[in-house]
């Protein structure tokens, strides 16, 4: 398992309050970025600028991957663009949500 998908198995475990699916599948990370120090960039957003964890889940995000041993350094930015939509979602997470 390279370290893009250890990092990606670590995110999968991290869950959206409102919807009942991890933020990964619901296209939430908009891009993992590995660099070769090991440093890791993301780019991620959320279903809503008033979203009630706007403040914790990046950080939670964060702090997943750094249990990643391999992992050096996270740089996390959220980004409002492209505006999230239910399109975004993978297709396990639209059947889990019956869309």
């Amino acid at each position: 398992m390279d370290l893009k998908e250890k990092i990606i198995a670590e995110i999968k475990k991290i869950y959206d309050p409102e919807i009942p699916v991890n933020i990964y599948e619901l296209g939430l990370i908009y891009e993992i970025k590995v660099e070769k120090d090991n440093n890791v960039k993301v780019k991620m957003t959320l279903t809503t600028p008033n979203c009630p964890v706007a403040e914790s889940l990046p950080k939670e995000v964060k702090d997943s991957i750094m249990q990643v041993k391999e992992v050096n350094d996270v740089d996390l930015e959220l980004v409002w663009d492209p505006p999230w939509d239910k399109s975004m979602m993978s297709e396990a997470a639209k059947l889990e949500l019956n869309l």
